[in-house]
């Protein structure tokens, strides 16, 4: 599968024009992109009724517009990231925040990161449960901190002296994603935690919503790429991982590199099987092939679309993982691709019209 949107840069034949065409978008003061997943998996027409796909759409309209305003309004792109996370982790749709995936244990332990292309400056933190916004943590590690990743105990620790909101538990409950683990602890013959305090009484759920709910957010994350005015890229990601995970697994979107990656001229945010992510490197690897392409390699991707095709339709699906990413140039191109059926996305900008898009099959 390869997905192309409109904002790809045209007539690009020589890897020196693209050097070039980028240098000068970035130096226009009116760019602006944004662009926005909100997880990949097997996500169908057929298995996905009208009503959940308007929520899914209109919470990524809502993404849109939260992170475009801040951008056309001359805001930084960190803010614009930081911002949509944030919202995105307290919408129980997605699979981050409220809404998070509950481990074997029964527990929400939560991931994110961000990443600042201009200076790589970057910060992460792993596993933790009580902090209402990952993503607002993460960015703190960054400016905060001598430190690039914190996890556990010693994150939340960090967070409380920096004044971080942190929430109850059941905050972060909603009962599609009890059920979901329930289901998988018992195909692994394992004891079923018990429900956590304060949460709500218990609701019924049909099966085949459950069966949905696997299938489409086995690679449940959130992401953002963002390019301000001042030509900065911003990437953020994240994630309650994967239902029923054990013994303190962290994937990839905490991890610099391979679930988020930014530099002066290209952003990532993955969604995906976190360990195939990880030992592939795959946001990074995606901006070193427009960085070799920049620098004029003549075997190289010319656009941040060639790139992510290259990565996750190649080395990704030859290693036998799947997922997606999205990807934004510092000339303000945006671009997905996804080996699943199907990604929650959206992309807009300056001279960009808005996108939202969940199956394969659109543009």
């Amino acid at each position: 599968m390869r997905i192309f949107t409109a904002a790809i840069l045209a007539g690009l034949t020589a890897s020196a024009g693209f050097a070039q065409d980028s240098e000068n978008a970035a130096q226009d003061e009116n760019r602006w992109a944004i662009v926005i997943h909100g997880g990949a998996g097997v996500i169908e027409r057929d298995s996905m009724d009208a009503e959940t796909e308007a929520a899914y759409r209109a919470a990524l309209d809502a993404a849109l517009d939260r992170g475009g305003d801040i951008l056309a309004g001359g805001g930084a792109a960190i803010d614009a990231v930081e911002q949509v996370i944030r919202a995105m982790e307290d919408d129980p749709l997605f699979n981050a925040g409220r809404g998070a995936v509950f481990t074997a244990e029964g527990r929400n332990e939560l991931d994110a990161s961000i990443m600042t292309g201009d200076t790589l400056e970057a910060g992460a933190v792993a596993g933790v449960t009580g902090i209402r916004h990952p993503i607002t943590a993460a960015r703190a590690v960054m400016e905060n901190s001598r430190h690039v990743m914190l996890t556990g105990e010693g994150a939340e620790a960090f967070a409380r002296e920096q004044d971080l909101e942190f929430v109850a538990p059941a905050f972060y409950f909603t009962e599609r994603r009890w059920r979901s683990m329930e289901r998988a602890v018992g195909e692994m013959g394992l004891p079923l935690p018990d429900r956590p305090e304060g949460a709500p009484e218990p609701e019924d759920i049909e099966e085949g919503h459950l069966d949905l709910l696997e299938r489409e957010h086995r690679f449940g994350t959130v992401g953002v790429v963002a390019l301000d005015r001042s030509g900065t890229i911003v990437a953020g990601t994240s994630t309650g991982g994967t239902t029923a995970k054990r013994w303190g697994r962290v994937g990839d979107s905490p991890v610099i590199g391979a679930g988020t990656y930014a530099n002066a001229l290209c952003g990532v945010s993955a969604t995906g099987t976190g360990e195939y992510f990880i030992r592939l490197n795959i946001a990074a690897r995606i901006c070193l092939e427009v960085e070799m392409a920049d620098r004029g390699a003549e075997d190289r991707p010319y656009a941040v679309q060639d790139a992510a095709d290259l990565v996750i339709q190649g080395a990704l699906t030859d290693l036998g993982g799947d997922g997606g990413v999205i990807v934004l140039s510092r000339g303000g191109e945006t671009a997905w691709s996804f080996n699943t059926p199907g990604m929650y996305r959206a992309s807009w900008g300056s001279g960009q019209d808005r996108i939202v898009a969940i199956y394969g099959d659109e543009e």
